[in-house]
């Protein structure tokens, strides 16, 4: 029996050399310090010991089991050790190496030639206001020399809610509101969404955005206007480009005028964006007319003013060179990701 004992700790340290992983060394115990493993058989013979070699051999039997609990002990620690050492190399991160880029977003290109637009006009002493998109007939038709039966109208034909409300289809009205409770010298731009009832196609939306400005003061003349639109789209297009003003007719302004640029895509050469004629129409604009200032408390006599308005969607496009003015609203992230500053 002492030879057995002996025998099965030499096997055991020789197995525990070769453990690797804790699943074997738990097999290990189970099989010679389990309930039923080779010690506890060993020890179930010492009935068949004589009295005076039991205390010898349990003696020895206790020896073993402590030897064999410490070296699993140690064996247990040596291979978590092992594990842990292995797995920190394995998950070892190099930090010399670039992050990974998160994706991030981008304002909308209709957002960014707004921001640009904002900030030109702003450095040009201009307050930036807002109006309701559900305006009545007053603010949005009559206030600016549109009576009820002026053909006129059925150039801004928009939605009507009932017979006094509609959504307004110039951000126009937005002036008359700053006119009847601020005195001049005002000097504004107002920006937001209108709607007409347009059909959907390649330049043409119910759904758009729309820029007015307007500046009452004494002494103000078209030659103001003139300058400050030539600024602005020298700024916008590129300090080569070109402004043309054609005379034209608006209701709420006296005289009017278009406002033309040099074909950016081109260079005045002729191309199918400006349809051979080498300009591109941005902008409506003229002097405010005085029976607007008059019906706002203001006196024409006394002072005078320019007002000016442009598509967003369309100065947007022909900035950027975009074909359909669709792309602005069909969300597709191909398109807007080129955007992307």
């Amino acid at each position: 029996m002492k030879a057995a004992l002996e025998a099965m700790r030499e096997s055991v340290r020789q197995q525990l050399d070769s453990v690797s992983d804790l699943k074997n060394l738990e097999a290990l115990r189970v099989k010679y310090l389990g309930k039923k493993g080779e010690l506890t058989g060993i020890l179930k013979q010492m009935g068949k010991l004589s009295p005076e070699e039991r205390p010898l051999i349990g003696q020895l039997a206790n020896e073993v089991r402590s030897q064999l609990d410490a070296w699993m002990g140690e064996t247990e620690q040596k291979v978590k050790e092992q594990l842990q050492a292995a797995r920190l190399q394995a998950e070892t991160v190099d930090i010399s190496m670039p992050g990974k880029k998160k994706p991030t977003g981008g304002l909308h290109p209709l957002n960014q030639t707004l921001e640009d637009f904002i900030d030109i006009f702003q450095s040009m002493g201009f307050d930036v206001v807002d109006g309701p998109e559900v305006e009545t007939d007053y603010y949005n038709f009559q206030a600016l020399n549109v009576p009820q039966d002026h053909p006129a109208r059925d150039m801004q034909d928009t939605f009507f809610l009932n017979e006094n409300l509609l959504l307004r289809s110039q951000t126009s009205a937005a002036q008359i509101r700053v006119m009847e409770h601020r005195k001049p010298p005002i000097r504004i731009i107002c920006p937001g969404r209108v709607f007409r009832a347009d059909e959907v196609d390649a330049t043409h939306s119910p759904v758009f955005h729309q820029v007015e400005g307007l500046v009452v003061d004494k002494g103000i003349s078209i030659c103001d206007l003139k300058g400050v639109l030539e600024q602005f789209a020298r700024e916008i297009y590129g300090p080569e480009t070109k402004v043309r003003f054609r005379p034209s007719f608006f209701p709420f302004t006296e005289p009017s005028v278009e406002v033309d640029v040099s074909c950016p895509e081109c260079g005045q050469k002729g191309c199918r964006v400006c349809k051979g004629t080498g300009w591109i129409e941005i902008l409506g604009a003229g002097m405010v007319h005085p029976n607007v200032l008059s019906g706002c408390g203001i006196d024409p006599e006394v002072y005078s003013g320019f007002a000016f308005g442009i598509g967003l969607d369309r100065l947007t496009t022909t900035r950027h060179k975009i074909s359909d003015i669709r792309l602005l609203f069909e969300n597709d992230l191909r398109f807007l990701k080129q955007f992307q500053k």
